[in-house]
Formats: C-alpha cells, structure tokens, sequence
C-alpha cells in the first residue's frame, strides 16, 4: 500500500431482508422498495422453506409464511421474482 492509489470505491447497495406471508405479496413488498431506490435484495424465507420442510409437513405447522416467505415449489419463486429485473 506504499504510494499506490486505491481503486474507487463501489457504490453501496441499499437493501432490506424482507419477505413476508406469500410469494405474491413479498414481491410486491419488492417492486415497491426497487422503485423508491432500493438497489438489491436480501430474502427472507421462512423457517420451514430455510429447513428444507414442505408446507404441509407436521413440524412445519404454524411457521408457513409466518417469518418470511415460503417457497414450496419452482412456481412460488417464480411469483417471489415477477417483474423485478435481474442484472447478473
């Protein structure tokens, strides 16, 4: 680090780690954040889709949708990122 510049900086991502209740409803919760100048996501599944447990397991009861999103199936994360654009 003798005398040599350092690179600039990236610019920070403004992100909150959300979901909530449905797929449906986080990605609303989403869009709407992305269009007041939110740059990134940061999911929040819930305890049973983090665990690996289907919805209609017996200790999945009562934690489905409960503290974040739950993601069952390839269709649920499809709803989870509707219309949010993807820059990878």
């Amino acid at each position: 680090m003798s005398g040599t510049p350092r690179p600039k900086d990236r610019p920070w991502l403004m992100r909150t780690y959300a979901g909530h209740s449905t797929a449906e409803a986080s990605n609303e919760l989403y869009r709407r954040n992305l269009a007041k100048g939110q740059t990134g996501l940061s999911v929040a599944f819930d305890l049973p889709t983090q665990t690996g447990y289907d919805p209609d397991h017996i200790l999945a009861r009562g934690e489905v949708g409960r503290v974040g999103v739950p993601v069952s199936h390839l269709g649920d994360m499809r709803r989870l990122f509707q219309e949010i654009p993807w820059s990878g």
